[in-house]
């Protein structure tokens, strides 16, 4: 596998960008349609997979961002140490990582669609398990749900490669858009929840219906055919070793590195500065909602441009500046800062997944690529809250945590800047 990296080099773009990034023109319509034509036509009306993808989405993230608004009453209820409330925020995060790279061969076996609805399936099984209320169960229950989320994280980037090929920026916007708004939703409904059924086990369970129910939403798109990740396609060989795919993924992990220090500890840290938890709860849910309206923009700037740089590395800026702002900063601010960092959260994750379908001439490559991606950086990703955990244990403040995050979104930065430059994988 080579990469076309000099813009001005690149066969049948005489402006200088490549063909694959500049959607006006028609030579990357010919190019879109004929790997549409080689996919095979849609067996399903495009609406009805926009919608159950969203669905889908939506259900990709209230197994991470519920638990932490009731985190103190768990380790309270629970018995939990400190290693074991850090393990249960790490554990679903490294989970994406460890079942992500295996996403593809899954898929050339079974089948897109259908894997994506048994991980439906799995997902909510594994939140389920949480209502039971010990560690073991929830830290089994952690495992399955990071299974279920990083093998369908991993398959969906490549069902809008193949299925909206010219709506990408579109697509993968509303994708991250839904995956915000689930994070949100979760975050902030938690504690309301645990007060009306009396107790975190129950509050924390209930996040398997929505997941049951977009599992019944996506079984029609399981009959016919499957995607050509279910196909049986050839192997893509030489990604590992590819140097814009590991730019890809380092910066895909590192950013959801900080996301998910925000997910997992950014309650806690609120209510050690004297937010009561409910209003801390709200504080992390509105910050993830802002993500949303992040998510749809980002993807939409970064694409009107041959390169994503700028995009990518301002995101992460606004990310540093808000974290920042929420610890430090006056009490009366905290809404400020909280909006800036869901900025640049949002932003950041919804370029690094726009990425691996732009740099992907196909969607088998996009899945590939989404595979390894995903599941290095994820792995990578869970070293972040773990981190968090065993600083915090160590400082008994959230200095040095803070200090990890500013220079994880650094070097984050700088992966960005290199992933978005207007290159391309070539097979």
């Amino acid at each position: 596998m080579s990469i076309d990296s000099a813009a001005g080099r690149s066969a049948g773009s005489p402006s200088g960008a490549p063909a694959a990034l500049r959607p006006e023109k028609p030579r990357r319509e010919n190019t879109q349609a004929e790997n549409v034509r080689a996919e095979g036509p849609a067996l399903h009306h495009p609406l009805l997979v926009a919608v159950t993808l969203v669905l889908v989405a939506l259900n990709l993230r209230p197994a991470l961002s519920s638990l932490a608004p009731v985190m103190g009453d768990v380790v309270r209820d629970a018995g939990l140490t400190a290693g074991q409330a850090g393990l249960l925020t790490t554990s679903p995060v490294l989970c994406l990582g460890l079942f992500g790279v295996i996403a593809p061969r899954l898929a050339q076996r079974f089948g897109t669609e259908r894997m994506i609805f048994i991980m439906l399936l799995v997902l909510g099984s594994g939140i389920a398990l949480r209502g039971i209320g010990t560690f073991a169960a929830l830290f089994a229950g952690a495992t399955l749900a990071g299974a279920g989320i990083g093998i369908i994280g991993v398959l969906l980037p490549a069902v809008v490669k193949r299925d909206f090929p010219r709506k990408i920026s579109l697509m993968m916007g509303v994708y991250t858009m839904a995956l915000c708004a689930g994070a949100a939703t979760a975050a902030g409904a938690t504690v309301p929840l645990e007060r009306i059924l009396g107790q975190w086990t129950g509050a924390l369970a209930f996040w398997a219906v929505p997941a049951v129910l977009a599992a019944l939403a996506w079984l029609p798109l399981t009959r016919g055919r499957q995607s050509e990740a279910g196909q049986g396609g050839t192997s893509v060989r030489g990604l590992w070793g590819n140097g814009l795919a590991w730019q890809i993924t380092l910066f895909m992990g590192l950013q959801s590195s900080l996301a998910y220090i925000v997910l997992g500890w950014m309650a806690p840290m609120l209510r050690d500065r004297g937010f009561d938890p409910t209003t801390a709860g709200l504080i992390v849910s509105g910050s993830v909602m802002v993500q949303v309206a992040a998510a749809l923009v980002a993807p939409m700037l970064a694409t009107r441009t041959p390169s994503q740089s700028l995009v990518a590395v301002s995101m992460l800026g606004c990310s540093l500046v808000g974290m920042v702002g929420c610890l430090y900063a006056p009490l009366w601010t905290i809404a400020l800062w909280a909006v800036i960092l869901g900025i640049g959260q949002g932003g950041a994750f919804a370029v690094a997944l726009t990425l691996i379908v732009l740099r992907s001439p196909d969607s088998r490559i996009a899945s590939h690529l989404s595979g390894m991606s995903q599941s290095v950086g994820y792995t990578l990703a869970s070293a972040g809250p773990f981190a968090v955990g065993l600083l915090h244990g160590w400082s008994g403040d959230w200095h040095a945590s803070t200090l990890l995050f500013v220079i994880v979104g650094v070097v984050a930065g700088v992966f960005g800047f290199l992933a978005g430059r207007p290159r391309q994988l070539r097979v």
